[in-house]
This record gives structure tokens, C-alpha cells and sequence, in this order.
């Protein structure tokens, strides 16, 4: 009985979730499936095709627009009016466009098709761009964005942020296109979608070439070059990238390097009817690098041919810089009336593409071509200059505050839904809840026979654990006691025996008066060691550390009774910034045998005349220095005794670090460092040092 209710509870929770989420994950357009096989759509693609006439396609699609307002369904009619939009856009149409896009937005709106709607608003902002109305072009393009990637889907996300970043670049919003040419590339990326890579890094090309940072823009070209080897098919990419690093070239006023990019690009077979437009361009840039090399003395046949070819396809723009730099070339001849007749007729072709900055360069060039109204031409100039600046200004903060408040919404919408799945979340969670206490409650009775059983097998095993802990904790200190009166014995007893034996082997055949007081001071020492070997005995641990009352002193004695008698010259030097008493008693033993080790192997090993130790700290740690002159060794080659592996446990046990460097015939240094985090909680730092700390 508990398990089937258990089922049953899981059961109308998952229920309960699924319904709560079926309105967040909506349906996201049709299936390829539910698109296959539809008479209807299948008509509109036929329609699409460019080979039958325009009246009869224009027909045709208003009576598949009958049909679809027929449609029962709203899921399906939002397909058909879908496809119907983009239809009437490569018509073109624009006022059936609006008609069905209209339409297409409302109805993925109402059945929250979001791939249809994200359609939609692209086709809108395709037609704004058409008409350069930038703005609405750009928020359209937005929304498409948010949308797809809502449902995930990058590739078309990625595509309207390029769009959106030529936008941008159009309005002189260089930082803003940037920005989304670059987020637009981090997705591209992982699809590798080389067309569009190449696409975006031209148009950050074109973008610095704009801010006249040309080094940067050539990088840029080039690097939308590297996609070109993994592309499939014809295309005149490369075509269009070297007539762009031409006019890099050009701007910088290299034309000879601008001509090695610019005729490869007039001599492509049949590029003038594959693709005219950029045939076209190419032509008027290598004419005009010519004319400035004055490689020709008469390149109005490429002016003509060129501007004739960019009338017949509209491409206002084009004809505006070929009559430009017709006006230029004319100039530079001082034929005035002809370059004022050219001047007038890039101006006249600026205005009509609304190419603005061809307009205000046009303007500045009839400054020099007609001084009689110079100051005419010089006024519009600035009050073109001003308006465009202003009205570019505007776009510019109207598509900030596009983004703005889209990400606003997003944010929201965000939130929204966070909270929904929180509340689910916590309305499943209480159900759960309460039928897990309903099964704990029937389960109590079956589960008190089982409690005593287990309970009693746990405390039997925990005392078995208690035992295995309490010998291994036994060994352990067993073993650490043994090891540190390895070291003491070895470090300290040891060590100062050596050098009383030293002394005694070199007094044993002198009897005079100073032999006889050095014997004395070797007895007197002897009877040091045997206090220190009772001490050891007595107390193991903090009763030998407290002999260290004053660390300097001991460390002077240490170092003047080894360096006294193995003939050394010593020096200790500290820091008096520091109060080293302040330390704890074993970081005061610990470094205290960490020197006694070091000038014991100095003694036996370095052949030195020369020791010094030094003691210093900064802000994070104390360090101890131990150096000499001796003969010096390569470590890598050095055998590592009992005195080395001494060393490295003491600073262990200080969490601190050390390092040995020695070169042959220079002596060798031994370096301690320990954090101060490990040297007790006393305040070790003097007042002058911590006042030096302040200041630095």
C-alpha cells in the first residue's frame, strides 16, 4: 500500500510540472515532417522560383493568401503567413509584405511560435534596411536575436547580430558594431561557419579602416582570408577581400601595393557578369591608383565603363565615388570644368544613396574646384556636417537604448520564469514531502523491530573503530617521539661532542696553561651535554625549547664556539626591527638546530674560512640565511644524509620552505623561510618596521 501511494504521488507531481512548464517551452515552429507533404507551402516555394514573372507570381500568392486566411488552425496559418511575408519581400512587395508580416507576427505571438515570430521580425528588418531606416532595421534584428536565442538556436542568433553590428557601423556606432561582430564570431566559431566568419571579420576590417587604424584593418582582412581555403563552391569572396585591402592600401596612399590587390580583381574571367557591382568598383580603384602613379595618362575609358556598369544595376553609391574620382582626376589635370561637372554629379548620386560621407567629401572637394563660392561650400559643409552628426548621434543612442531596454526585458522575463520554477519547485517539494511523511509514518512500526538490532551493531562497530584509532594514534606518537630524539640527539648531542672532541684531539699534546684552560672549557662543556641528555630524558618536549630564553644570544654562542674552534671567521647579523624572544619556543629550537646542522657540515664538508648567518623578515615572513666561502658542490650530484633529511622535517614542521644553492670553488647558502602565520600569535614585528610597512 505505501509504495503504490509513493508511485502515485511522484506520478501527479511530474504531472504537475510538465503542465506548469508546457506554457514556458511552447511550440517553436513546425517540424520537418509537418512541413513535408502540405500542399500549400509547397506552392509557395514554387512561387519563390525566380523563373516566372513577377504579375504572375504577385497572382499567384494573393490567392495562396485566400486560402490561408481559411485556415482553421492558428499554428498552421502562422506557417503560412510566414512564408507568404518572405515571399512578398523578394517580391518585392512592400505593401503586401506589411500586410502578411503583420499578420505573421501575430499569429507566432498568439500560438507563441517563437521560431516563426523570430522569422517575422527578421523579414521586417530586412525591408527597413532596404529603405535605410537603420534604427527600426536595428531593433527588428534585435528582437529576432533575443528570440532565437531563446529556443537555442545560435547559428541565427549569430547571423542577427552581424546584422545588427553592420548596422551600427553605418551610424559611425564603431564600438557598439564591434562589440556584435565579436559576439556574433565566439558563435560562429564552434558551428564553423567559415562564410560568416569571413563576413564578420570584413566587417571589423572595415570598421578600423573607417577609425583609420589601417595596420589593424589588414589583420583584420587577412584574417577573414584564412576561411577562405575552407569554402565550397564558386564565390567571389576573395575577389571582394582584395579589392578591400586595395582600398586600405589606397587610403594609406600606397597605390602601388593597392594595384597588386586590384587587378587580379578586373582580371577574374567573367567577373564583370558574374558580379558586376564589385567588377565595377574594382575598376574605378585601379584606375584612380593608376592615375596617381601616373602609370596612364588617361584612364577616363575605366571612368566610363565602370560608372555605366554601376547606372545599369542602381548602384548609386558606386556611381558616386566614380564620379568623385573622376572629379579628382580631372583636378590633378587642371581641367576645372570638367572636374566641377563630376564634383556635381558625386554629390548629386551621395544624396540620392544617402551616402553622407561621400556627400561631406564631395562637398570639401568643390571647396578647392570653385573658389568663388568657397565660403557657400564651406558653410553647408558644417551645417551638413552638424545635422549628420546629430542625427547619427541619435541612431546611435536610440539603438543603446534598444539594447538596453531589450536586455531589461529579457532580464524580466528571466526573473518570471525563475520564480514560476521556484514556485513549482516548492509546491512539488511540499507534496513530496507530505507523502514521504505518510510512508515514514506506516513504515515506523515494521522499522522499530530493526532499530535496537542496528544501533547495537553500530556502537560494537564504533568501539572497534575507537580501538583501531587509539593504537594507531599510539604508534603514531611512538614514532614522531622516536624521530624527534633522532634529531635531537643527532642535531644537538651529536653535533656538540663533534667539536669537543675536536678541541680535546687538538689539546691532547699541548700542556701548557691555555691547552689546560681549554681542557677545562671542554669538561665544561661535557657537563653541558649531560644536562642537556638529562633534560632530553626528563621532559621530551617543551622543557628543553625553554632553555632558548634569549634566541640571538644563543644563536652568537652557537656560532662563536663552532667558527672558534675550526679556525672560522663568523658573523651574525639580524634585523632589530624584529623581536625574535617573541617567537615560540619551538620555532626558536626548531631554526636553532637548523643552524647548528648547517655550520656542523660547513665544518666537515666546505673547507671554508668564511661563515656568516643572518636573520631578516619583511611583511609575510622570517628568514634565516646560512653562507660560506667554501669549495662548494653541485647539488643535483650531492648525496643527501641524515643532516639534510633533519633539516627538511624541522622546516616541515614549520610549514615553512628552505633551499640549498652552492656552486663549485663560490660556497654555499642555505635559506629558511617561515610564515608568520606559524610563529606564534606575538607581536614580532617591531614598532620601526611596522611603521616602515605604513609608509611604503
Amino acid at each position: 500500500m505505501p509504495t503504490k501511494i509513493l508511485f502515485t504521488a511522484v506520478f501527479l507531481v511530474i504531472t504537475a510540472v510538465l503542465v506548469g512548464c508546457q506554457d514556458i517551452q511552447e511550440t517553436q515552429g513546425f517540424t520537418q515532417k509537418q512541413s513535408e507533404g502540405n500542399p500549400l507551402l509547397e506552392t509557395i516555394e514554387q512561387v519563390r522560383d525566380s523563373s516566372i514573372g513577377r504579375e504572375e507570381r504577385k497572382r499567384l500568392l494573393l490567392e495562396i493568401m485566400e486560402m490561408a486566411a481559411d485556415e482553421p488552425r492558428d499554428s498552421v496559418k502562422s506557417q503560412y503567413y510566414s512564408r507568404l511575408s518572405l515571399t512578398f519581400l523578394q517580391l518585392p512587395d512592400s505593401s503586401l509584405f506589411r500586410e502578411t508580416n503583420r499578420q505573421a507576427i501575430y499569429l507566432a505571438q498568439k500560438v507563441r511560435d517563437t521560431l516563426s515570430l523570430a522569422d517575422a521580425y527578421w523579414d521586417l528588418a530586412d525591408l527597413f534596411n532596404s529603405y535605410s531606416i537603420p534604427d527600426s532595421s536595428f531593433y527588428n534584428y534585435s528582437e529576432a536575436q533575443n528570440l532565437y536565442s531563446q529556443i537555442g538556436n545560435e547559428f541565427q542568433a549569430a547571423r542577427m547580430l552581424y546584422n545588427m553590428a553592420v548596422m551600427q557601423a553605418e551610424v559611425k556606432d564603431y564600438t557598439g558594431s564591434e562589440i556584435n561582430t565579436i559576439k556574433a564570431i565566439e558563435l560562429f566559431k564552434p558551428l564553423s561557419k567559415w562564410p560568416q566568419l569571413y563576413l564578420c571579420y570584413s566587417n571589423l576590417g572595415s570598421i578600423t579602416k573607417e577609425l583609420e587604424e589601417y595596420g589593424k584593418a589588414i589583420e583584420y582582412y587577412e584574417q577573414a582570408g584564412s576561411y577562405l581555403e575552407n569554402m565550397q563552391g564558386e564565390h567571389t569572396f576573395r575577389q571582394s577581400l582584395y579589392n578591400n585591402l586595395g582600398v586600405v592600401y589606397q587610403e594609406m596612399g600606397r597605390h602601388e601595393e593597392a594595384l597588386a590587390y586590384f587587378r587580379p580583381v578586373t582580371a577574374t574571367p567573367r567577373l564583370e557578369q558574374k558580379h558586376p557591382k564589385l567588377y565595377a568598383r574594382a575598376l574605378i580603384n585601379q584606375a584612380y591608383s593608376e592615375h596617381k602613379l601616373s602609370l596612364k595618362t588617361n584612364v577616363t575609358d575605366e571612368f566610363k565603363i565602370a560608372v555605366k556598369i554601376l547606372d545599369s544595376i542602381e548602384d548609386w553609391q558606386g556611381v558616386a565615388r566614380g564620379h568623385y574620382n573622376g572629379a579628382e582626376y580631372y583636378r590633378d589635370r587642371r581641367d576645372t570644368a570638367h572636374a566641377l561637372a563630376h564634383a556635381n554629379l558625386a554629390m548629386e548620386y551621395a544624396l540620392r544613396s544617402k551616402n553622407n560621407k561621400r556627400l561631406l567629401e564631395t562637398m570639401e572637394l568643390l571647396v578647392s574646384l570653385d573658389p568663388e563660392n568657397a565660403v557657400g561650400y564651406t558653410q553647408a559643409y558644417i551645417k551638413l556636417d552638424d545635422s549628420l552628426q546629430r542625427e547619427e548621434r541619435a541612431i546611435r543612442n536610440k539603438f543603446a537604448r534598444i539594447r538596453f531596454e531589450t536586455d531589461e526585458f529579457i532580464a524580466q522575463n528571466q526573473l518570471l520564469a525563475r520564480q514560476r520554477q521556484l514556485w513549482i519547485g516548492v509546491a512539488a517539494g511540499v507534496f513530496l514531502l507530505a507523502f514521504s511523511v505518510l510512508i515514514i509514518i506506516l513504515q515506523r512500526i515494521k522499522n522499530q523491530r530493526l532499530k535496537f538490532q542496528q544501533q547495537q551493531q553500530e556502537s560494537n562497530q564504533e568501539i572497534f573503530n575507537l580501538m583501531l584509532a587509539q593504537n594507531q594514534k599510539l604508534e603514531e606518537g611512538k614514532q614522531s617521539e622516536q624521530k624527534r630524539i633522532s634529531e635531537e640527539l643527532h642535531d644537538g648531542i651529536l653535533g656538540e661532542m663533534n667539536g669537543v672532541r675536536m678541541v680535546l684531539l687538538g689539546l691532547n699534546k699541548k700542556a701548557d696553561e691555555a691547552a689546560i684552560a681549554l681542557r677545562s672549557q671542554a669538561i665544561g662543556k661535557l657537563q653541558e651535554i649531560q644536562e642537556e641528555i638529562r633534560t632530553i630524558s626528563h621532559a621530551l618536549s617543551d622543557a628543553s625549547y625553554r632553555k632558548f630564553h634569549n634566541f640571538v644570544i644563543s644563536l652568537e654562542e652557537l656560532l662563536k664556539t663552532i667558527g672558534d674552534t675550526a679556525g672560522l671567521q663568523h658573523e651574525l647579523t639580524y634585523d632589530e626591527d624584529i623581536e625574535w624572544d617573541a617567537l615560540k619556543g619551538d620555532v626558536k629550537i626548531n631554526l636553532y638546530r637548523i643552524v647548528q646542522e648547517s655550520l656542523q657540515n660547513c665544518v666537515k664538508h666546505a673547507q671554508a674560512e668564511n661563515i656568516a648567518v643572518n636573520l631578516h623578515g619583511n611583511s609575510k615572513y622570517i628568514e634565516v640565511t646560512i653562507s660560506d666561502d667554501g669549495r662548494g658542490f653541485k647539488p643535483q650530484e650531492g648525496k643527501k644524509g641524515i643532516g639534510h633529511k633533519n633539516i627538511s622535517s624541522r622546516v616541515k614542521k614549520l610549514k615553512g620552505t628552505w633551499e640549498m644553492t652552492s656552486i663549485p670553488g663560490k660556497g654555499t647558502t642555505v635559506k629558511v623561510r617561515v610564515p608568520y602565520s606559524e610563529i606564534g600569535q606575538q607581536d614580532v614585528l617591531g614598532s620601526r618596521r611596522k611603521a616602515k610597512l605604513q609608509e611604503a
